[in-house]
This record gives C-alpha cells, sequence and structure tokens, in this order.
C-alpha cells in the first residue's frame, strides 16, 4: 500500500513502539500518535515529530473522536489489569466509531497458552493459561477479538514471547551486575529481538487479514541461562555459576516466568505474513545487540524507555 494517509495511533508508546515508528518513519507514508502517563515524556515525542498525548487507567484521551478522527492503524501495548485492558473499557465505543480504521493490533503473550511441561505450541492449541498476568492477557485478547467478532473491527493479536533488543537484553543484565544463571532441567523460553516483531507487524500493517492470531517468536526456544553464558562469551567475562531453580531464592514475579514451559510454533507468522526473520535464534540477535553498542555512541538517543 503506498497511499500517503496512514496514521498509526500506539496506545502504550514504549519500547517496541520507538522501534516500529523508525520504520514507518523512514516509509514515508506514516502520520504517528502515541499515549504516555508522562507529561515530559509527550514533550520528547512531540519534539520528534510523534503527537504525543496523555492517558492514564484513570485518566482516558481528552476527546478522542477528535483526537482518533483520521486514525487508520491502533497499536495497543499498554498492560491489562484484573478488569481486562483498561485501553479497551474506556475507548472500545470510540474506536467503533472511527471512520477510516483498517488495522488493529493488540500485543498480548505466549503466556495465554500456559504450561505445556516444554512440548510445543501453535495457534490452534487449546489457551490454558497458568498466571495471573497470563489469564489477564487472554481477558484482553477476548474483549479486542470481540469488536472483530461482534463489528468487524479489523483485529489482530499477536502473542509475543520475550522482546529484546538494543539496550534491553542479556548482555545490558550483565554489565548491570544483575544477571543470574539458573538451570531448571528440560526449561526452555522463548523470544523475539525487536525488530523481527516490528517486521512482524509492519508486514500484517500493510497487508490486514482480520481475525487472526500470530505467534512471534524466534526459531529455537533455549534455556535462559544458555543466553546468559553467550552474553559474557561476547563481553569477555567469565559467566556467573550454574545455579540450580529449587535452591535459588527469586522474585515472584520471575519466578513466575519459570512456572510455564512451552516451546511456540511461529510457521502462522512466517508462512502467512512472508517473514523471515533477521534474528531466528538468541546468539544471532545478542550478536546484532553487541554491534549495535559500538554504533551507540554516535546514535541519537531512545525517545521513550519505559
Amino acid at each position: 500500500m503506498t497511499i500517503k494517509d496512514n496514521h498509526l495511533f500506539c496506545f502504550g508508546y514504549g519500547y517496541s513502539c520507538e522501534y516500529l515508528s523508525r520504520v514507518l518513519f523512514a516509509d514515508g507514508h506514516w502520520q504517528i500518535s502515541g499515549t504516555t502517563r508522562d507529561f515530559d515524556r509527550r514533550r520528547d515525542l512531540r519534539a520528534a515529530g510523534i503527537q504525543g498525548h496523555i492517558l492514564d487507567t484513570n485518566v482516558p484521551l481528552a476527546d478522542p473522536l477528535y483526537i482518533m478522527r483520521d486514525v487508520t492503524h491502533i497499536l495497543i501495548s499498554s498492560p491489562p489489569s484484573n478488569d481486562g485492558d483498561p485501553i479497551f473499557n474506556m475507548h472500545a465505543q470510540d474506536i467503533l466509531n472511527l471512520p477510516k480504521l483498517r488495522w488493529v493490533g493488540y500485543l498480548s503473550t505466549t503466556g495465554t497458552y500456559g504450561d505445556r511441561s516444554g512440548g510445543w505450541v501453535d495457534e490452534n492449541s487449546a489457551v490454558r493459561p497458568s498466571t495471573k498476568r497470563g489469564s489477564r492477557r487472554l481477558k484482553a485478547e477476548k474483549q479486542w477479538m470481540s469488536l472483530y467478532e461482534n463489528y468487524k473491527i479489523p483485529v489482530h493479536i499477536f502473542r509475543l514471547a520475550g522482546i529484546y533488543g538494543p539496550g534491553r537484553c542479556a548482555i545490558d543484565s550483565v554489565r548491570a551486575g544483575v544477571a543470574r544463571r539458573i538451570h531448571k532441567p528440560g526449561h526452555a523460553f522463548s523470544r523475539i529481538h525487536v525488530d523481527d516483531l516490528v517486521q512482524v507487524l509492519f508486514a500484517s500493517m500493510n497487508a490486514p487479514d482480520a481475525g487472526n492470531v500470530y505467534n512471534v517468536c524466534d526459531d529455537h526456544p533455549a534455556p535462559s541461562h544458555e543466553v546468559i553464558a553467550y552474553a559474557c562469551e561476547l563481553l569477555g567475562i567469565e559467566a556467573p555459576e550454574l545455579l540450580s531453580y529449587d535452591s535459588v531464592d527469586l522474585a515472584p514475579i520471575t519466578r513466575s516466568f519459570y512456572a510455564d514451559n512451552k516451546r511456540v510454533n511461529n510457521d502462522k507468522m512466517k508462512n502467512k505474513l512472508k517473514i523471515s526473520l533477521k534474528y531466528p535464534d538468541f546468539r544471532s540477535g545478542l550478536d546484532a545487540c553487541y554491534r549495535s553498542e559500538e554504533e551507540r555512541s554516535d546514535a541519537v538517543p531512545s525517545i521513550v524507555r519505559v
């Protein structure tokens, strides 16, 4: 699509939206708007050519139908609560009334599948979350998908594995001194480099196919301790000792990540959206993150870090 009136509105403008915006600005046919809870961040967004708006769980958009009057694409990346997605609860009715809307994307999590004892899941697998975080995401998925089922709003669900990239990866954890190598036998995590997430979203935005759910992850699930070890290898330092999961003291949120053990199939993402991953495994992804550090000293600082 080469029309010049594309307008993306990001509910929750953070790390992933920032990288997506770079691609859209380079494409040259996009306006971009986004929400933040912070007035300083709104100022920074506007200075970067992004229309920033204040929104919080208790502060909906002021005059949303005017603000979004020419929006063609919406991306929702804000976290849900026990009541579901606050964006849906505040603005679903407004979204139903947008005259130019062609695409809605909701960023969910592979946590909606729950624990599979290391087995594989795809988009046809039953969703049965085993954590509170996964249950919240599933409720939000159902809310957004109801707009497609009942009103034919062009909703797409993206179930994301753990997102990493420059400034937000194992290399940064090792450098900060907070990385631990925890071994839980048979356990593996799926991941996705932010650049690959962006190309998935951009492909979908340019070829909407409403009602679809996509797993977004790389080709090789792996234990977290292998990722930390490789980050240490890149940095030329000794890896931390390997700790048994059963013997280590973990914060509840960290322990919840180990509650689910599954391997996520990404064939639909690659085949339907014609995606060729830039970083099909964590090694190629961390290599790219490491290389980018040499370029960052001359780069413009990120607009937003959340």
